[in-house]
């Protein structure tokens, strides 16, 4: 079949080297393909104008500081922080919420107070809060999900209390590609005294971010789902929490004097960047905010958003195909095959050039809620277009004639 969008195509993979013509890469929750100015910008930064940051007096040095604050900068504007002094560099959203599980949590939370956190979690929002709850004697709440699969906000309102002194929720599901109205469940947190973290890692490529009028107190992303490399990611804070919480690592450049008889440390965010940057990769995610910015995020939303109507409505055709999460999911759309395994669906769909996550996508909570142990995922990006939608459906009707 020939499928139509709605919303003109991007038409945009001949910016990506390495999507070969007539291959659909329908992975793009798992990690981002590199557009060309994104290669460029690292090639350029590594062959042309490298140099450490913060510390040389040469020229090339100064250059390349002021090239990595810009990118603080150009990600301070691109999620509506209030000073690029908001921003901590990362290597990943995981380092992000292990950071503030161990600066904020492990400092602030004390026997009997509780964090709240949903099923949906990708396991990098589950396992660190359960590291610091063990330490500190801290109980975790779990929220559920609507039919439609999305976190429960008035479950959430029913749940909370004043013992809750932190809420972690995924800004965009990772597996159901459902949308939090993370304003409101920021509110509901907030209403108890209660900070909360939001993981942005699949919603800052698809859907416009304002951390300030959200309201939220911690916000995390990672580089390479942003079209970026890996190796670099984000975390936003207010900085009266960034100001109170203590260093995550000690080392060189965090430091604001060392001596064997004291040590006192810089102002954020460098008191949380110790060692050598990520220097390159900061430019590279600076290049990628800069090609995602060129499109339009409400763009790239309504792109995907096609993306994934047509792709619903193709595979709820198909009689032993099981579909996951909302209809208005975000660039993603997970399902089952009665009988056939995920891992057997994506084997399958890669000998027709079609690459898909099939797994529990670090989530089994929500496998389990679910009652499957794996799903099979297509995720969408910019590079995407009716043809690879077109691929999938021709290769999970070969699926079904295979185990049929």
């Amino acid at each position: 079949m020939t499928l139509t969008l709605e919303t003109r195509p991007l038409d945009r993979v001949s910016d990506f080297p390495a999507i070969p013509e007539g291959w659909a890469y329908l992975d793009t929750a798992a990690t981002a393909q590199k557009p060309q100015a994104v290669v460029d910008a690292i090639t350029r930064a590594y062959g042309e104008t490298y140099a450490t940051v913060h510390r040389g007096v040469y020229q090339r040095s100064a250059d390349m500081t002021v090239a990595y604050e810009v990118a603080r900068r150009a990600v301070a504007r691109f999620i509506g922080a209030g000073s690029p002094d908001e921003i901590v560099f990362v290597r990943g959203a995981t380092e992000a919420i292990n950071l503030v599980a161990t600066c904020w949590a492990g400092t602030q939370l004390k026997a009997g107070d509780r964090i709240l956190l949903s099923m949906l979690e990708h396991h990098s929002n589950i396992v660190p809060w359960q590291m610091i709850a063990e330490a500190r004697g801290v109980a975790i709440d779990v929220l559920p999900l609507t039919a439609d699969h999305r976190i429960d906000l008035d479950a959430m309102e029913r749940m909370i209390t004043p013992a809750h002194k932190l809420v972690a929720l995924g800004h965009v599901s990772n597996v159901l590609g459902s949308v939090l109205d993370a304003k409101r469940a920021t509110e509901i947190a907030h209403s108890v005294g209660a900070k909360i973290l939001l993981d942005g890692c699949q919603s800052v490529p698809r859907i416009a971010v304002d951390v300030t009028a959200i309201g939220c107190d911690f916000y995390v992303f990672s580089g390479h789902k942003l079209y970026g490399p890996t190796g670099i990611g984000v975390l936003w804070a207010k900085p009266e929490l960034l100001d109170a919480m203590p260093p995550y690592q000690g080392g060189g450049s965090m430091i604001d004097k060392v001596s064997f008889a004291k040590t006192t440390y810089a102002p954020a965010p460098g008191r949380f960047e110790a060692g050598t940057p990520h220097i390159v990769g900061a430019l590279g995610l600076h290049a990628a905010i800069d090609y995602v910015e060129s499109i339009g995020l409400a763009a790239i939303h309504a792109h995907e958003t096609a993306l994934v109507t047509a792709t619903r409505e193709a595979l709820s055709g198909i009689n032993s195909v099981r579909l996951y999460g909302p209809a208005d999911s975000a660039g993603i759309v997970s399902f089952t095959i009665e009988g056939v395994h995920p891992h057997d669906i994506g084997t399958i769909l890669d000998e027709e050039r079609v690459a898909i996550r099939a797994g529990h996508h670090c989530a089994q909570p929500l496998m389990e809620m679910l009652g499957v142990e794996a799903t099979a995922r297509a995720s969408f990006g910019v590079y995407n277009g009716p043809a690879d939608v077109d691929a999938l459906v021709r290769g999970i009707a070969r699926v079904t004639r295979i185990f049929g």
